[in-house]
């Protein structure tokens, strides 16, 4: 499974992953700021919108990178661009992700460096109502694709079940972490905004994965 999404030569993937992340943020910016709005600024959608508009803005230059440096690049912006603990952690998840795939290193892997990263930027675990309870089910789940040897399209919807689940998850959890964290019992209840980006932005990647298999 891993060499169907590591083509690094492949300049038309960068440019599809760029393209469906934009689209799943603008879309879903306004639930992101709504969810927020309960347990945290309430500025969630807008601040990754500005992150995303300015992966955008480089879609010419980034797509004509492989695909390593992309992501390297990519996640430099969200640090630069997107306010608050959101910018550091997403950003830190590409880097993370884009250093192993210029190390040609397969996406299993990929995924556990920029799981790490987050959990060592935030200083978290899954459990504390994080972005981390989206990821850590996602990473797994591709693990245990591979172990059951399962065919591409059956791996990516395992993943996107795992992605709605780990969100969904959420709800009945109390926040340790970030501003929500200040709400203690009363952030029960709720979906956790970071939860929800990761979810939008791990169904766009794997749509993005899928399209580039099929041109």
């Amino acid at each position: 499974m891993g060499e169907m999404l590591m083509s690094d030569r492949r300049e038309s993937l960068v440019g599809r992953l760029i393209d469906a992340m934009v689209e799943a943020v603008v879309s879903g910016a306004d639930r992101l700021s709504d969810l927020d709005r309960a347990i945290g600024d309430g500025d969630h959608g807008v601040n990754m919108i500005r992150g995303f508009l300015a992966i955008a803005e480089k879609r010419e230059e980034l797509g004509g990178m492989p695909l390593g440096a992309a992501l390297e690049a990519m996640g430099k912006l969200l640090v630069m661009n997107v306010g608050g603990a959101s910018g550091p952690l997403y950003g830190s998840l590409l880097m993370a992700m884009g250093r192993a795939a210029a190390a040609e290193a397969p996406l299993g892997t990929m995924i556990d460096e920029g799981v790490a990263a987050v959990k060592k930027r935030g200083k978290s675990e899954p459990g504390a109502k994080t972005m981390l309870d989206v990821l850590v089910p996602v990473q797994l789940a591709w693990a245990q694709a591979g172990a059951e040897g399962l065919e591409a399209g059956a791996a990516i919807e395992r993943l996107r079940q795992a992605a709605r689940d780990g969100l969904e998850s959420t709800r009945p959890l109390l926040a340790t972490k970030g501003r929500a964290a200040f709400l203690r019992e009363r952030s029960i209840g709720h979906l956790d905004p970071g939860a929800c980006s990761s979810c939008l932005l791990v169904n766009a990647a794997c749509d993005a994965f899928l399209n580039s298999r099929k041109s």
